[in-house]
């Protein structure tokens, strides 16, 4: 692969609520725009951040909400505003990732892009891009590349990727036979042992061209609709046509509309990852992957104020704690909970239910009070 051709469109996906990290993620500002990185860095910068030895701010697309847009532009000042996908609507990974391919298609048919979540921690960024550009070369060759990584434990709410042979005479790039839901435990501890699975950690890399055809071939409504929108995308009637457009187009995920299908057919590769990849899903996991005292607590403040401290702890143990209220916090004689202040809400649970907290948002809608969503 030369120079010229080893160009990486990046693409990050800013949507969603993030509503197991409730009552800090809202419908409002969700947890993309937050610095859960142990630095100042919201998880949205960080994911653009990591991509700066693959690409440039020129060729880096976001793929964004209306409510979002102006905070996402705000984050990423040096990332172009033309190139912040505004949907009108949420419709899913699979129409926004096939818009950022489409409108990257105007402009390079031949172009390599690389789809990523923007609140993902990754651990090792150079490790990182080298396994991006070893997908790369995947992708060079035709292949959908996902990013696969290494499992550490049996997890049950990731999804996994079964493994075939080695598509390079004994490279790391591995084809990719099926695409698996999130198991039972049972079911996951026979993944990992088996050393024939991986994580699925929605990351992708492919030439956009093989991408288009293969979404063509298997979702043409979504696919039309999409080029639609990209030949009117440059005109004065681009708001016109996406708004008449987008809402008709399936809400469904790339890996059910294409990744799932182009698979059984054989042309997914993946190549295995280990970057300390997280995808900060819940805040027993943030606790995880953040650092922590010596009795286990970790305290993610946005108060750098060390004269008038927002937590006070005393006998306490594995605590996952977020004061962002200004307010001081203080516990005594617990452990394995989860404190969020936030000014209008506060959330106490255990740590190992903290899959679960997204059921009180539910709750919450059930009840009417949007307001705290």
């Amino acid at each position: 692969m030369s120079d010229e051709q080893a160009v990486l469109y990046g693409v990050v996906l800013a949507g969603g609520t993030g509503t197991r990290l409730w009552p800090l993620s809202r419908a409002g500002h969700p947890k993309f725009l937050h610095p859960l990185t142990g630095t100042e860095a919201s998880l949205l910068q960080a994911t653009v951040d990591r991509l700066d030895t693959l690409t440039s701010p020129e060729r880096t697309f976001v793929v964004t909400g209306v409510a979002h847009a102006a905070a996402v532009s705000r984050q990423l000042s040096e990332v172009p505003e033309e190139n912040v996908l505004i949907e009108p609507s949420p419709r899913d990974s699979c129409a926004a990732i096939a818009l950022a391919a489409a409108v990257i298609a105007r402009r390079d048919p031949d172009a390599i892009m690389g789809s990523f979540a923007s609140d993902h921690l990754i651990a090792d960024k150079t490790q990182f891009a080298e396994v991006i550009r070893k997908a790369m070369a995947g992708a060079e060759q035709g292949l959908l590349m996902t990013l696969g990584i290494t499992p550490t434990r049996p997890e049950t709410g990731y999804g996994y990727l079964q493994c075939g042979g080695s598509v390079d005479d004994d490279g790391p790039l591995l084809s990719v036979e099926e695409f698996k839901e999130k198991p039972s435990y049972d079911v996951a501890e026979s993944y990992v042992k088996s050393g024939n699975y991986l994580w699925n950690a929605g990351m992708f890399v492919w030439r956009v061209d093989v991408f288009l055809a293969e979404l063509a071939r298997q979702q043409p409504q979504l696919a039309a609709g999409v080029s639609r929108i990209a030949q009117a995308w440059d005109t004065a009637g681009r708001e016109e046509v996406f708004g008449e457009v987008w809402p008709t187009l399936p809400r469904i995920s790339v890996d059910y509309a294409v990744m799932e299908g182009a698979a059984a057919v054989g042309r997914v590769g993946t190549i295995p990852g280990d970057f300390g990849w997280n995808d900060v899903g819940d805040f027993h996991t943030l606790g995880e992957v953040l650092t922590a005292d010596p009795s286990g607590n970790v305290v993610v403040s946005s108060d750098g104020d060390v004269q008038r401290p927002t937590v006070l702890l005393r006998d306490a143990e594995s605590l996952v704690v977020l004061p962002q209220s200004g307010r001081l916090v203080a516990a005594m004689g617990v452990r394995d909970l989860i404190i969020v202040d936030t000014p209008d809400a506060v959330l106490v649970c255990p740590r190992e239910r903290a899959q679960e907290v997204k059921h009180l948002v539910d709750e919450l809608k059930e009840l009417g009070h949007h307001g705290y969503i």
